[in-house]
C-alpha cells in the first residue's frame, strides 16, 4: 500500500529533530517511497537544501512546516499566548510555496512571541495552494478534543474545512505513552464521519533510523539543558519516531486504510518547481531610465578620465572589454548597486576596502570602488569575471566596524526594507563542542569531560575522528572505561548537528522584488522588530535563487586606522 510521510523533522529543527537531509532522503528512496515531506518546527531553514537533496536522491520534495497558530491574533502577548496551537502545512505548487513563505516569515517578523506564530486569519489570508493537516496532539483539534471538548472540536474543524476545502485533513498519529493520544485518535474518527473530513496518517518523525532514538534524546536533553538521568525531561517516549516502511505504517492502521493511501493522493496533488535559472539583482533607478549598461558606461568614461588623465590605447581596450563582459553577462544593475554603495560610503568618509578578486576589474577602480591600479599591478580581470561563470561575482566590502551598520541601514533606505536582509548561518556542534554538550547531557562528571575535550585539537577542521586518530592519549581514554568510550561515541554520533542559528557576519542580500517572495525571513537574532530582516536561507542556497548577496565585513583595523587619522590630523 503507497505511503508517504508528511510530518518530518530534520536537524534545522533546532536540537529537537536528529534528521540530516541527505540520510532522510536516501532512505525514503531505499524504501522505494516516492515522495517526501519536509516539516520542521516554524521555520524553513532546510527548504532549499532538502528540495536539491529529495531530487538528487530520485524523489519528490514537498516543503512545509508545522506551524505555531495563536489561539486569538498572532500580534497578541499575553500569557496564553506562550503555547500555540501547531499545525502542519504543506505547499502543493508555486502558490501555495508563496504563501508558505509569506506565512512563515510573518510569524517571525510580527507574531513572534516565544515562538513564530500565525492566526486564523493569516491563514485564510495565505490559503492558496496549501494542504493542511491537523496537527500533532499539540494541534487546535487535538487539544479541544483531548480536553473533551467536542462541539469546540467540531466547530475549528469546520472552520478549517471551508477555508482549506478538501485541502484539509485530519492527522492520525500512533506513538506508545503519549497521554491522551488514544483518545485524540478516536475523537478524530468520529469527527472525520460526522464533518466528512478525510483521514491521514503520519509518523512525526526526528530521526531517520529506529536506533537514532538514542541520540535524539541527547539532543533533546541539550536543547533543554537537562541530564538523561532526569525523569522529568522532556523527551520522546518511545523509539518510534523514524522512517518507517509503507508496511510498517500500513500495520498501525490496519482497518483505516484510507489513512494511508490518502498520503499518496496528498503527494500527488504536490508539484512544486523552484526556478534556480534566475537572478533578482536589484534594477538600479538610473538618471531618467536610461538602460543600466549606458549608465554604467558613462561613469566609467568620467572614471577613467579621472584616474588616468591621459588614458592610452591599452587602458581603453582594457575598459572597453570589461564593459563587454559586464553587458553580456547581464551584470551592469549589481556594478551599479556596488558603485553607489561606495558612493555613499566615500562621501561619508567610512573608511574601506575590497577584497579578493575585485581588485583585478578596471571598472570597479574607475568607479572608485577600488584603490589599487589593476594594469600597474597586472592583475587578471577574468579571475573575477568571464563569460564562461555565470554566477554573480564576489565583491568583498569591508567597512570600519563602528560603522558598518550605517551601510547597511543606507540600502535599506535606498532599496527598501522588504528588501535588504541580513543572511542567516548556523552553527553546529564541532568536535570540543559535541564533548563538551553531551558530557553535560549524558550526566558525566565535569572532570571527564573537561580532561578530555582538552585533548582534542583545536585547529580548523578537526573532527572526532581526526582526533582519536592523531592524538593517543585520547584513544587510551576511550578504551580506559565504558563512561569515556559512551561519551565519545555519542559525542561522534552527534558532531556536526546543527546547534543554533546566527546572523552572518558580513553577508547582507538585495533583491528586485520584495524578499519574501522569493525568501523565508525572521527576525535579526537580537530579536529586534525594527532590525534589519534576516533571511531564514544561508548563503548556499542564496546563491542557488540567484539572489544578490554581498559581503559587508565589518573591520576593527580600519576603525583603529580611521582613529588614527582623526589624532593625526588634530580631530
Amino acid at each position: 500500500m503507497p505511503f508517504v510521510h508528511l510530518h518530518n523533522h530534520s536537524e534545522y529543527s533546532l536540537l529537537d529533530g536528529f534528521s540530516r537531509l541527505d540520510r532522510l532522503t536516501l532512505r525514503v528512496a531505499e524504501l522505494g517511497m516516492e515522495a517526501v515531506a519536509l516539516t520542521d518546527h516554524g521555520n524553513l531553514y532546510g527548504a532549499i537544501e532538502f528540495y536539491r537533496s529529495a531530487h538528487n536522491a530520485g524523489i519528490k520534495p514537498i516543503i512545509g512546516c508545522e506551524a505555531y497558530v495563536a489561539p486569538n491574533s498572532n500580534t497578541d502577548r499575553v500569557p496564553g499566548d506562550r503555547f500555540p496551537h501547531h499545525v502542519t502545512l504543506l505547499a502543493q505548487n508555486r502558490a501555495g510555496y508563496k504563501n508558505l513563505l509569506g506565512l512563515i516569515s510573518t510569524a517571525h517578523l510580527e507574531g513572534f512571541y516565544y515562538k513564530p506564530r500565525v492566526d486564523r486569519a493569516l491563514l485564510e489570508t495565505y490559503n492558496e495552494g496549501i494542504v493542511v493537516l491537523s496537527g500533532c496532539p499539540s494541534g487546535e483539534v487535538p487539544r479541544l478534543l483531548a480536553s473533551s471538548r467536542i462541539d469546540d472540536a467540531i466547530a475549528a474543524a469546520r472552520w478549517y474545512r471551508e477555508v482549506f476545502g478538501d485541502r484539509y485533513y485530519l492527522e492520525l498519529m500512533q506513538h506508545e505513552a503519549v497521554d491522551g493520544l488514544e483518545l485524540i485518535n478516536r475523537g478524530l474518527l468520529d469527527l472525520g464521519k460526522q464533518v466528512g473530513i478525510p483521514l491521514v496518517a503520519t509518523n512525526d518523525t526526528h530521526y531517520v533510523h529506529q536506533e537514532d532514538s538514542a541520540l535524539q534524546d541527547v539532543l533533546t536533553s541539550i536543547q533543554t539543558n537537562t541530564t538523561i538521568n532526569d525523569p522529568g525531561r522532556l523527551r520522546m517516549t518511545d523509539d518510534s519516531y523514524y522512517i518507517k516502511s509503507e508496511a510498517e505504517m500500513a500495520a498501525l492502521w490496519p482497518d483505516l486504510p484510507e489513512a494511508i493511501t490518502n498520503t499518496q493522493r496528498i503527494a500527488d496533488s504536490c508539484e512544486l518547481t523552484i526556478d534556480f535559472g534566475q537572478t533578482h539583482v536589484p534594477h538600479f533607478p538610473t538618471p531618467d531610465g536610461q538602460p543600466a549598461q549606458l549608465f554604467l558606461e558613462t561613469l566609467c568614461r568620467a572614471g577613467v578620465q579621472r584616474r588616468y588623465p591621459e588614458p592610452s590605447e591599452h587602458v581603453m581596450r582594457r575598459l572597453a572589454y570589461e564593459l563587454e563582459v559586464i553587458e553580456k553577462t547581464d551584470f551592469a544593475d549589481y556594478f551599479l548597486v556596488v558603485w553607489d554603495i561606495f558612493k555613499f560610503v566615500n562621501e561619508r568618509g567610512i573608511l574601506s576596502a575590497v577584497r579578493g578578486s575585485a581588485a583585478a576589474s578596471l571598472v570597479l577602480y574607475c568607479l572608485d570602488v577600488t584603490q589599487i591600479d589593476p594594469l600597474a599591478t597586472r592583475l587578471v580581470f577574468e579571475r573575477f569575471l568571464n563569460l564562461e561563470r555565470k554566477e554573480l561575482p564576489d565583491i568583498d566590502m569591508d567597512f570600519q566596524d563602528d560603522r558598518r551598520e550605517e551601510v547597511i541601514r543606507y540600502c535599506v533606505d535606498r532599496y527598501g526594507r522588504d528588501h535588504v536582509a541580513q543572511i542567516i548561518t548556523f552553527g553546529t556542534l564541532g568536535a570540543k563542542a559535541a564533548i563538551r554538550d553531551v558530557g553535560r547531557a549524558l550526566g558525566t562528571d565535569s572532570a571527564d569531560v573537561d580532561r578530555l575535550a582538552k585533548l582534542i585539537p583545536g585547529r580548523p577542521g578537526m573532527s572526532l575522528d581526526l582526533a582519536i586518530s592523531e592524538v593517543s592519549e585520547i584513544n587510551d581514554l576511550v578504551s580506559s572505561g565504558e563512561s569515556y568510550k559512551r561519551l565519545f561515541d555519542t559525542a561522534r554520533g552527534l558532531e556536526g548537528s546543527v546547534r543554533h542559528a546566527s546572523t552572518h557576519a558580513a553577508g547582507v542580500i538585495i533583491s528586485e522584488e520584495p524578499l519574501v517572495k522569493n525568501v523565508p525571513l525572521q527576525r535579526p537574532v537580537t530579536g529586534d522588530e525594527t532590525g534589519t530582516p534576516m533571511t531564514q536561507l544561508s548563503m548556499g542556497p542564496l546563491a542557488d535563487l540567484g539572489l544578490l548577496k554581498m559581503d559587508f565585513l565589518g573591520l576593527t583595523n580600519l576603525t583603529i586606522l580611521d582613529r588614527a587619522l582623526k589624532l593625526v590630523a588634530g580631530h
